[in-house]
Parts: structure tokens; C-alpha cells; sequence
């Protein structure tokens, strides 16, 4: 029938995985789940997590049928790697599709990023351990924009990962980020070849710059990663996380939009959901979850077609979020972290402070 090439006999959840819908990963020979599942929540970055809780989810998660799983070291300082490597024992190595990163690290400002050869050998090595696994299936260079320009991720991170791939501990390379142009031109630029590009919080309710990527993704045939499609948190009852970088504006706006939707009886993170899921020009959508309640919502609205509530509410949003213009917040981080960053080295160089 129509089973993915990850399917497990006694270990899946044969009718489940019937119900996901499977996707081509670009040029990869990959067949992944249209919902993917995000590491984030594991590492502890929205609210306290158990180990007996996450097994259970990553189990559960992986049994009904979703198939690719991205994670980093950046997400709780390797502690959503180690959550995973403690829940994916128990689970078939042929059952999913493994994806981690290599660059960003530490929440100190000048231990955050690192795109040297040497360092993300180091990192690849160290993921290895956590997750407990042989081999990554895709290793994905985290937020490019972040590199001091383009040419140190052309020159030397990837380079390094070439020669991991080439020793087997890897099975493809990936770039990531937030700004649709970076990703542009290592992908025009790079020797290496390029399998996958992650973009997140660019194809949503209120944002559709993911789109401008297409044609070259296509062209290239590299596979397509959406993430975040609730925008971090944006697009949801409860709002951001006070970290989000947003502006007030933004945050206004999808305020306006959730309650909208949620005085027509219509859960605006559903919502933004089944938006990503149903477009079949995403391959996969991750979304990051560490409850079972959070894990059993998710999973309803993988296989669950739109309402007539919800695609009522769809075709005001628009209107209500982006008429006028994408809604983003392209630049906002980066410029964060050069001042900070800046400030502290020039502290200690000429103030010795």
C-alpha cells in the first residue's frame, strides 16, 4: 500500500501511517512526513520537560507514521540532543529520518556561533554521542546569516562537512536561516553540493518570502524545509515568548488574528498548521512538542482536512495579518548580536573590563 520506506512492520501503527501524507524531499530520494517533528521542545526552550514524558512523545510521534526529526545542539545546550538519544533507543534506526546542526552553541554572546572547520568537525562528533547514533542523515549548517560573511560557511564549514560525508558519519548537507537572500547565495555559491535548505517562519499566515526561493530549490532540485509555521509562537492563543523579536506591530497584529479566529471558534495554531500542511509545494513542515496533549493535537491535525470555520477564518487573514506587506523581522537579531557582541570585545580589549 501506500507505506513510506521507513515503515516498520510490529513496530509502527499501520493505520495511522496510512492516514500521513508522504512527500519527495526535492532531489534527495527521500520520502518524508508532512509533518515533521521539531527538537526544540525537548531542549526545554518553552516550559520544563521529563524524560518519561518525551520518550513517550518521540515513541509515540515516530509510531504514527511521522518520519523525519530535526534537532541542535543549540536547543537547551545539548539537552534536547540527549533527550532524543534517550527516546530513539527503543526505536528502529530505519523508522526516521535524523537531522541535527552544526554553528550555533552557547547563549554567551561570544561562545554563540562558531563556523570553523575544526570546530564543527568537533560538533558533528559530540552530536554523535548525545543522539546515540551511527550515522546523521542530514547535518545542516544553523543560521548562515550569523557567520561573519558568507565565505567562512563556503570556505570552511562546509568543506569540513564534505569530508564527514565522505566518511559516512553524515549522509547529506543542509543550510539554515532565516534570511531567504543568505540562503540564496551559498546555495548559488557553494562547491559543495547543497541537499537541503531549512527556512523557518517564512511561509505562513502572515509571511509568504519562503516562495522567492522556490524557482532556485527546484532548479538545483534541493530538498525544502519549512519550520515554525505558527511564527515562533506568533500565531498562537497564548502569543510569543517574550524573547521573540518581533515587533510590537507584528505582535499586535497576530494578537488581532488569534482572536479572531478564536471568537469563531477556530484555534489559529491549527490553523497555521493545516495552512503549511496542505500545500504541496512543502515537503514537511517541523513542528516542536514535548506533551502528549500537544503531541495527540498535532498528530489530529496532520491527517485533518480544513473546516469550513477555518477556511472561513483563512480567507480573512490576509486582510488581518499581511495586506500589505510580509511580516517579518529580517535583520532585527543579527544587528542584535554584532552590537552586543562588538561591545563586549571592545570592553575587553581596551578597557580590559
Amino acid at each position: 500500500a501506500n507505506l513510506p520506506p521507513t515503515f516498520v512492520a510490529n513496530f509502527h501503527d499501520e493505520e495511522q501511517v496510512k492516514k500521513m501524507k508522504y512527500r519527495d524531499l526535492g532531489g534527495t530520494g527521500l520520502k518524508v512526513s508532512a509533518l515533521g517533528f521539531g527538537g526544540s521542545a525537548l531542549g526545554g526552550v518553552f516550559h520544563a520537560v521529563t524524560e518519561g514524558e518525551c520518550t513517550r512523545v518521540v515513541e509515540e510521534t515516530i509510531r504514527a507514521g511521522v518520519n523525519i526529526i530535526d534537532t541542535a545542539p543549540w536547543y537547551g545546550q545539548g539537552k534536547s540532543e540527549e533527550m532524543l538519544g534517550k527516546a530513539l533507543k527503543g526505536v528502529p534506526r530505519e523508522a526516521y529520518i535524523l537531522n541535527t546542526k552544526v554553528g550555533r552553541y552557547e547563549p554567551e554572546i561570544e561562545k554563540m556561533f562558531d563556523f570553523t572547520a575544526e570546530r564543527v568537525t568537533r560538533s558533528v562528533e559530540e552530536s554523535l554521542v548525545r543522539l546515540g547514533v551511527k550515522y546523521i542523515d542530514i547535518i545542516q549548517v544553523h543560521d548562515v546569516e550569523f557567520a561573519p560573511n558568507v565565505d567562512v560557511v563556503i570556505n570552511q564549514t562546509l568543506p569540513a562537512l564534505e569530508k564527514l560525508k565522505v566518511a559516512g558519519k553524515v549522509k547529506m548537507i543542509g543550510i539554515t536561516g532565516y534570511s531567504i537572500a543568505c540562503l540564496q547565495e551559498i546555495l548559488e555559491r557553494s562547491s559543495v553540493k547543497i541537499d537541503t535548505v531549512l527556512s523557518y517562519s517564512r511561509l505562513t499566515l502572515m509571511d509568504s518570502s519562503l516562495l522567492a526561493l522556490l524557482p532556485q530549490l527546484t532548479s538545483k532540485q534541493v530538498g525544502l524545509l519549512n519550520a515554525a509555521p505558527t511564527g515562533m509562537g506568533l500565531l498562537t492563543r497564548q502569543g510569543p515568548p517574550a524573547w521573540h523579536p518581533a515587533s510590537e506591530q507584528i505582535k499586535e497584529r497576530c494578537s488581532r488574528a488569534a482572536k479572531f479566529c478564536q471568537e469563531r471558534n477556530v484555534d489559529i495554531t491549527s490553523l497555521s498548521l493545516k495552512f503549511c500542511l496542505q500545500d504541496e509545494r512543502l515537503p514537511t513542515t517541523f513542528i516542536s512538542f514535548a506533551t502528549q496533549e500537544h503531541m495527540e493535537a498535532n498528530l489530529r491535525t496532520a491527517v485533518a482536512s480544513m473546516t469550513r470555520e477555518e477556511e472561513e477564518c483563512l480567507k480573512q487573514m490576509g486582510e488581518l495579518l499581511n495586506s500589505d506587506m510580509n511580516l517579518h523581522w529580517e535583520g532585527v537579531e543579527i544587528t542584535r548580536y554584532w552590537q552586543e557582541l562588538g561591545k563586549k570585545l571592545l570592553l575587553e580589549k581596551l578597557y580590559r573590563q
